[in-house]
């Protein structure tokens, strides 16, 4: 379980956070929509503690942080361990394969063996269809195939939660319905995941639970069903924006 209480964060006179309180719970699908510039990246990177809110409560499992004090560089990286971030646009160490770069974390921060972190990455990169890929540096990789791959590394670290920043927006049609794909078979098979996309017809058939964000506050927590066939004034104004 990941859990919010009273967060706020502010970016000089820009309240990003406003009195957050949710609860994230374990295998279910949360998509998070809502305008440009409503807090969504700052909610979801708060999570892996990219971002640091100045007031408010996190528990997860059974640790719980208080943001007003100092974190610990130990908390920090346990947090970040129960939690997988894929971003918009991954980085990879372009001086290492795939391979390389799938097992960096597995080997040298939980500490498996190379033989089982590498058994363990060719499973996860048959998932996402790039098994052959293996052996290629990261300038080998098209755009989609890069953010397939982030997904997969993600995922060899064995997260609790998955959580994932607009993972389809600088991808082509074609690619990011391969992307969402994945993500939907994941969703499937009860994965953990936290999701900020603009992709409402990915919202409609995966999200198991959706929020709406806005001014960053949470102005809609509930079904798919509630959110996309009995909208509020405000919500059916959003979803109008992305009809053609």
């Amino acid at each position: 379980m990941l859990k919010l209480e009273n967060v706020n964060k502010t970016y000089t006179e820009h309240q990003a956070l406003d009195d957050i309180n949710v609860t994230f719970n374990p295998g279910e699908t949360t998509v998070i929509v809502g305008p440009s510039g409503s807090g969504k990246s700052t909610l979801l990177r708060s999570l892996n503690l990219l971002e640091h809110p100045e007031t408010g409560a996190y528990t997860i499992d059974d640790r719980k942080i208080d943001f007003s004090q100092p974190i610990t560089k130990e908390t920090l990286l346990w947090i970040r361990r129960k939690t997988g971030m894929v971003f918009q646009q991954p980085r990879m160490f372009d001086h290492l394969t795939v391979m390389g770069n799938m097992i960096e974390a597995p080997v040298h921060v939980l500490k498996q063996s190379k033989t089982d972190a590498k058994a363990n990455a060719h499973d996860l990169l048959k998932q996402v269809g790039l098994d052959e890929m293996a052996d290629r540096y990261p300038y080998q990789l098209s755009g989609g195939q890069t953010q397939r791959i982030a997904i997969a590394r993600a995922l060899a670290m064995h997260p609790d939660y998955l959580l994932l920043d607009e993972p389809t927006s600088a991808l082509d049609p074609e690619i990011e319905a391969q992307i969402l794909r994945i993500l939907k078979r994941l969703a499937e098979q009860q994965a953990s995941m936290i999701i900020v996309t603009h992709n409402m017809e990915f919202a409609k058939n995966a999200a198991d639970r959706m929020i709406f964000l806005e001014d960053g506050a949470i102005k809609f927590d509930g079904t798919p069903d509630e959110f996309f066939n009995h909208p509020t004034d405000r919500i059916n104004r959003f979803l109008n924006a992305y009809k053609i």
